[in-house]
């Protein structure tokens, strides 16, 4: 299939992954949406590719949702209809973690909201000095757990950590993110991909197999509700406060 929002590539085992609408810093639109889904569900079969590193075109990993779309934007949010669209979105999440390929998250620049979500789902985060991360969400009116966060963050950076940029929408930076844990290494920008590629090429010398395996011990093995679940109910929340949000009630007082 020729995306036109996204773009991959093969060199050898590794499979290079760029979100590419740059001019709109990677936000994701139906069109990136449904051609992401697409991609990832490829996966599942693919055996030629062993690991994945997944950038954003430009200066920006993604900034979330296309908030100005007016084909998003415009839409009857009823509470059915917002639980359907969420799914659509979340989905993303299962589907990165579900897939047997390691991901490499090369965050090149600002992460919002759903990229952020997104790049809480890569096993393995490095970022540059100017990335920046935000859970935008409650920013918005809605629920700030969103497409997994409410799993994987807690996961990743404790449970206070993750309470303290879920229930803010705050910004963390790339030294605050390196310093809980959130990402592994901060290099500059000239060295992501370098950096990312040496890390993705050293995990395509191991056993595919025992790769897909690790992940998914890396899954089960956290305890507590499973991913899946924990997606449904951020599902519920989100597409709740959609509907509110879309009705004019319960609008918090802070949007930046």
């Amino acid at each position: 299939m020729e995306y036109e929002t996204i773009e991959f590539r093969r060199e050898g085992p590794v499979g290079i992954l760029t979100l590419n609408r740059p001019e709109s810093l990677n936000a994701i639109n139906f069109k990136m949406r449904d051609e992401f889904r697409h991609f990832l569900k490829e996966r599942f079969d693919d055996l030629e590719t062993r690991v994945i590193v997944m950038t954003g075109a430009g200066r920006a990993f993604s900034a979330g949702l296309d908030i100005r779309d007016p084909e998003i934007v415009n839409r009857d949010y009823s509470p059915k209809s917002a639980y359907e669209n969420q799914r659509l979105y979340s989905d993303f999440i299962l589907f990165m973690r579900q897939c047997p390929q390691p991901i490499v998250g090369a965050i090149n620049g600002v992460s919002v909201g759903a990229g952020f979500s997104i790049a809480i789902a890569c096993d393995i985060r490095l970022a540059t000095p100017k990335t920046r991360f935000q859970a935008a969400y409650i920013n918005l009116g809605f629920g700030g757990a969103d497409m997994g966060s409410s799993w994987l963050l807690p996961r990743t950076v404790g449970t206070g950590n993750a309470a303290r940029y879920l229930l803010t929408g705050d910004f963390m930076d790339a030294q605050e993110a390196l310093r809980i844990g959130f990402v592994q290494a901060v290099v500059e920008q000239e060295q992501l991909m370098k950096e990312a590629m040496a890390i993705a090429q050293n995990l395509a010398t191991k056993s595919p197999l025992g790769l897909r395996l690790t992940k998914e011990a890396l899954d089960r093995n956290t305890g507590g509700m499973s991913l899946e679940d924990a997606i449904r109910l951020e599902d519920r929340n989100q597409a709740m406060t959609i509907a509110q949000l879309v009705s004019g009630e319960g609008i918090g007082t802070n949007t930046k």
